[in-house]
Formats: structure tokens, C-alpha cells, sequence
């Protein structure tokens, strides 16, 4: 099969400066290539060549200004069996009046087929164009078919994944030293952590975590409130929401500590220092692929109940779903009852491994995005 996945115009792959899409392109291609003849393309970085070969994946890079002015003239040139296209349901059109006789798989991680986003007729004219179309959540498949019920018969859920290797929980031997290496590093080694990874927005509700906080130092004062990220991909600019958490974070500067942007080579590391991980996501978060790496790394999850996030947590067994999930009181009791037994956070963090293992590893992924490639090409 000759397959090509294109990103979207926003960030590279490689995932050099991350983003949940071209992390999730940049694992299945490489598994996918191992059978298939594999095309990339997304758009220029500094620290990538334009063309290149690796990991027996071909990457083809345009400059973000050109993009998909790009991608059609390669499209005209190119015989691909399908194309998978990540997130721009408005380009699909372009693409097979370029290349009428391809397949084409569209992946939608986001509410792209929102009012505001895509109009009835375009809407409509991309899912007669659209062979398949894969969400990564339930919730996001519900968005498109509610409006567009024509959808109904091409939609599937295929979710996301993550690399096990790379994650391991703190009772295998790699776990248990990269836990130590990386509280001894930051002065942690003693410390009960909470860990909170995500963009810092208002959206993502960190400020609710900070609010949170003044409850569980009151029953667990060795507590550190651990948050990883910046106001946006790959850049640690600072704007006025940022400055408040820092400012609320300052209040409390024992128990707070703030990363800026991580590279994603890191960040397996920083998930195994911790005690457990809490998502409290305000808006309706299409399935924020941190609950993967939690369970990847064995911790349990707390999450808010918004959007797809509820679909991998297991009430009770991988972590608990804050329904009140404005409220800082409602994540305090949480966290204080789960900082109180570690046993249950050791049970809920082997289920969570166990499940990824069994659901969420990017074999998986890739193996089921296989057979959606596989079934189209028999349309």
C-alpha cells in the first residue's frame, strides 16, 4: 500500500516541539512502515531537513505559508492507494479533485465539524469525498454525526495510543530509577506529587488545581503540586494568565513548581516521579491523549468530566471523574483520599497500565488504523 499521512499546518513531525497529532503520526507511520510504503508530510521546522528519510518513513516538509498550496501540486505528481489526512475536513475537496482515484481517511481530533468551523455545504461535500473518517473519541464522532448524519456509516473511534517503552511505571526496575534520578534532581525525594501536564490555559483549569491546594495542604503538607507546560506548544512566552498562576503558585511556594515547555523526550520522566496525575480540563476536551501517558506510567487519573476524557477512565479502578468539575473543593477530596492510600494508588496505577496495555499501545493503534486503510481500499 502506498499511504501518506499529512499533519496539519501547526507543528512538525518528528513531534520536535509536541502536539498530541504529530506524536500520534509520528508512532503509527513508523509502524505502519515496517509493511507499507510511507509518505509524511507536514510543514518545515529549523531543526528538520525538508526531505528526508527515517525510521523507513519518507518526510516531505513545506513552508507553513504554502502549505496546502503544496501539498496539492505533490498530490497531482503522487499515485497514493490512500491518504490520511489529520484534522482539516476543509481540505479534503482540494485533495481529490487533485487526486481523484486515492482514498481518502480523514481523522478528526478536535470539533472540526463545529457551525463555526465548516458550513453545511462543505461539511457535507468532505464526508461524500471522505471515504472513512476516524474520531479520537466517542464525543468527537457524536459532534460530526449530530449535525451531519450522513457521517454515521464512515464514522469509528479509533483512540489514541502510546509508546509502552517509553513509559514505565515505578514497580518495574527502569521505573523505579527514573523516579528516583528525577526527585533527587528536582528535591522531590520526599514529597507527595501531583502532576498536571498540559497547555496553561484557562481551558485546561490549572488555576482550579491552585485553588485546590490550601485543602490538601491541610491533610498532606509534604504535597507538590507538580504543572508541565506553557500557554502554548514549544514556546515559554508569558501572558497575563500565566502570570496569575505563577502569582497564586508564589503563595505557596513549598508546594508548588512549574515547568515550561518540556521536550517530549523528557516527559516519560516526569510522569514517573509522580503520585498521580490530575486532568481538569473546563471545556470539552476531544480526549487529551496525558490520560494515556498516566496510565503508561502506572499512576492513577483524576479527571474532569468533559468532552472524551471520561471514555478511558474506569470509575474506581484507573482513577475517578470529577462530575463537579468546577469546583476546587471536589478535587481536593479526591486527591487528599488518594494521597492517604497508597495501596489504592498502586492498584488503580496497575489497572491503568494493564488497560493501556491492552487498549492504548500504539501497535494497537496502528494495527486498527491498518484495517480501516485495508477496508477502503475493498470499497
Amino acid at each position: 500500500m502506498k499511504l501518506a499521512i499529512i499533519s496539519t499546518e501547526k507543528l512538525p513531525v518528528p513531534a520536535v516541539r509536541g502536539g498530541a497529532i504529530q506524536i500520534y503520526i509520528d508512532a503509527v507511520s513508523r509502524t505502519i512502515a515496517q509493511q507499507h510504503q510511507v509518505t509524511v508530510i507536514s510543514i518545515t521546522d529549523s531543526s528538520l531537513e525538508d526531505n528526508e528519510q527515517r525510521n523507513g518513513v519518507r518526510y516531505i516538509r513545506y513552508d507553513e505559508d504554502q502549505y496546502i498550496q503544496k501539498i496539492v501540486q505533490h498530490m497531482e505528481n503522487e499515485n497514493y492507494d490512500v491518504v490520511h489526512l489529520c484534522n482539516r475536513p476543509a481540505w479534503i475537496q482540494k485533495l481529490k479533485d487533485a487526486s481523484p482515484n486515492t482514498k481518502f481517511v480523514l481523522s478528526v481530533h478536535n470539533e472540526m465539524f463545529d457551525y463555526n468551523k465548516i458550513s453545511d455545504n462543505d461539511g457535507e461535500q468532505c464526508i461524500a469525498s471522505t471515504s472513512k473518517i476516524v474520531t479520537v473519541s466517542d464525543y468527537i464522532g457524536q459532534t460530526i454525526t449530530t449535525r451531519f448524519p450522513i457521517a454515521k456509516s464512515k464514522t469509528k473511534t479509533v483512540y489514541s495510543g502510546v509508546d509502552l517503552n517509553e513509559y514505565q511505571p515505578v514497580w518495574t526496575a527502569e521505573g523505579k530509577r527514573a523516579r528516583a534520578a528525577m526527585r533527587e534532581k528536582l528535591g522531590l525525594t520526599n514529597k507527595k506529587v501531583i502532576l498536571f501536564v498540559g497547555r496553561l490555559s484557562k481551558v485546561k483549569g490549572p488555576h482550579i488545581l491552585l485553588q485546590a491546594l490550601p485543602k490538601i495542604i491541610r491533610e498532606h503538607p509534604d504535597v507538590m503540586m507538580v504543572f508541565v507546560g506553557s500557554k502554548w506548544f514549544g514556546e515559554d512566552e508569558i501572558n497575563n494568565y500565566v502570570k496569575h498562576l505563577y502569582t497564586l503558585g508564589a503563595l505557596y511556594h513549598n508546594n508548588v513548581t512549574f515547568f515550561k515547555f518540556i521536550r517530549p523526550i523528557d516527559i516519560p520522566s516526569l510522569y514517573s516521579m509522580a503520585d498521580l496525575f490530575v486532568c481538569s480540563s473546563q471545556w470539552q476536551e476531544p480526549l487529551a491523549r496525558v490520560h494515556y501517558e498516566a496510565m503508561g506510567a502506572g499512576l492513577p487519573i483524576i479527571t474532569s468530566n468533559r468532552g472524551g476524557n471520561p471514555e478511558v477512565v474506569e470509575e474506581g479502578k484507573n482513577g475517578y471523574i470529577i462530575f463537579d468539575f468546577e469546583n476546587p473543593d471536589a478535587y481536593a477530596q479526591i486527591i487528599n483520599s488518594l494521597l492517604s492510600n497508597p495501596s489504592k494508588r498502586e492498584a488503580m496505577g496497575k489497572y491503568g497500565r494493564k488497560k493501556v496495555e491492552n487498549e492504548f499501545g500504539w501497535n494497537r493503534v496502528a494495527s486498527s488504523l491498518l484495517q480501516v486503510y485495508e477496508e477502503v481500499l475493498r470499497q
